[in-house]
């Protein structure tokens, strides 16, 4: 990344955080770890809103599942015998092909913004983990304009998409409480963004650092405790 560090909000490193843990769960099946993180997080269930009915049900199913049962779900999932139910790229979903050209785009955006890839990792970038990744950096490490560039550009068109999918694959059972929190996230995600775009000056690339008016991104901070 090239610009320089910003100050972080409470409310942006718990957005890095849920984009984060995303990740960690659509890269591959649950640690035991991760299953004991989720299964004892403090949530207030007084809440009555989409995304703290997504954590107590993801909670939930943390509890109820182990990881050998969580890695052959995952297996069948995003992986299978040749193929699995759902393919996790966003070429696919923009396109109906993959190693395209969102693909190609997308690998020139990563270059210019510092990003490299790891030699051990085998998944195009376009992989939905990967593209979380990238924006739990983007959130720490840089303005909101650029935040709203890459997610409008390699993100936003397609992840409603991929999220119902999985809620509704065949397979998925402890996969469909993950795909209701990133639905429930995302949505979070698009309103802000959308307003966010709406407070940028015509003339920003190129400018200092933009703090973005309060927006739908700072209800996350109350989602849990």
């Amino acid at each position: 990344m090239t610009d320089s560090v910003r100050q972080i909000s409470e409310n942006d490193q718990l957005r890095a955080d849920i984009y984060q843990l995303l990740a960690a769960l659509l890269r591959r099946h649950p640690s035991p770890e991760l299953l004991d993180f989720l299964a004892n997080l403090e949530i207030d269930a007084n809440d009555d809103n989409e995304m703290t009915k997504a954590w107590l049900s993801l909670q939930l199913a943390a509890k109820q599942f182990s990881t050998e049962q969580l890695e052959d779900e995952y297996f069948t999932l995003f992986l299978g015998v040749g193929c699995g139910e759902i393919l996790p790229y966003g070429s696919w979903f923009m396109t109906g092909s993959l190693m395209d050209k969102p693909l190609a785009l997308l690998r020139q955006d990563l270059m210019q913004l510092g990003f490299e890839r790891e030699e051990n990792v085998k998944e195009p970038e376009d992989h939905v983990a990967a593209l979380c990744e990238v924006m739990g950096v983007l959130i720490l490490e840089a303005p909101g304009y650029r935040q709203l560039a890459f997610y409008n550009r390699h993100i936003g068109t397609w992840i409603e998409r991929f999220c119902h999918n999985l809620a509704n694959a065949p397979s998925a059972a402890f996969y469909a409480t993950v795909a209701n929190l990133a639905t429930a996230f995302f949505k979070m995600e698009a309103s802000a963004f959308e307003q966010l775009s709406l407070d940028i000056p015509v003339n920003c690339p190129g400018s200092a650092e933009l703090t973005p008016a309060a927006t739908d991104l700072d209800k996350q901070s109350e989602l849990i405790n």
